[in-house]
């Protein structure tokens, strides 16, 4: 038996995403003219979820991208446990080709279960699943909200989706994302179950509808 659904998503698209630059908790950008579509097509094909409540982190590009059902008046929290990972010097700051090898060795660390391992002046998977833990245990601490809306970041939502699905931290690349896709997961009380994994069937709509939110940020 069901008692609460998460929709989890990530944000959209954001000038950093589309240039190859390093975008974690320490980068506010705003969704760029893509990511504004790509949250409006996620409105118009979800807009009649009764949400009971959105959850999102801090960020600019994480309330952007539910900014339609913010604006229906559905009560809205930000929470920093749902920040992206902090890159630490990575930050801000354009993939090169020694960047990525940094990175991918980086990975291959923490996929071989050294998750307690830190980005160079940043976070370890460890300790953004430290911070979301106070979110956890408010999410389950609300029985009555019934359906609720999650939007976080990429790194970060993987963590989050281990730690609900109880899977360990090192497996966390096995959950892909993109911009603006969806996790849908049921809660029966006692455990998570996946509906909906890395759903982007919303993308492929036509945003030419009358009816649609369309995103404004200026």
């Amino acid at each position: 038996m069901t008692i609460k659904k998460v929709y989890l998503i990530r944000h959209g698209q954001t000038d950093y995403n589309l240039q190859g630059i390093v975008q974690g908790s320490g980068v506010d950008a705003h969704l760029n003219e893509e990511g504004q579509r790509q949250a409006a097509l996620f409105y118009r094909k979800y807009k009649d979820i009764p949400f009971d409540r959105v959850y999102t982190s801090t960020l600019q590009r994480s309330i952007q991208s539910v900014q339609g059902f913010i604006g229906m008046g559905i009560p809205h929290e930000r929470h920093a446990g749902l920040n992206e990972i902090n890159w630490g010097t990575r930050e801000g700051q354009r993939i090169t080709p020694e960047e990525d090898a940094y990175y991918y060795n980086l990975l291959a660390t923490w996929c071989q279960g050294h998750t307690h391992v830190c980005i160079e002046g940043g976070e370890s998977p460890e300790l953004v699943a430290q911070r979301q833990q106070a979110f956890i245990d408010l999410m389950l601490s609300r029985p009555e909200e019934k359906n609720i809306l999650v939007c976080m970041h990429g790194r970060a939502m993987r963590i989050l989706l281990c730690k609900l699905l109880n899977y360990p931290l090192q497996c966390m690349d096995q959950f892909l994302h993109q911009n603006l896709c969806l996790y849908e997961l049921d809660f029966t009380g006692s455990f998570f179950t996946v509906k909906k994994y890395c759903d982007v069937a919303h993308l492929t709509q036509s945003a030419e509808d009358p009816g649609g939110y369309v995103l404004r940020t200026n």
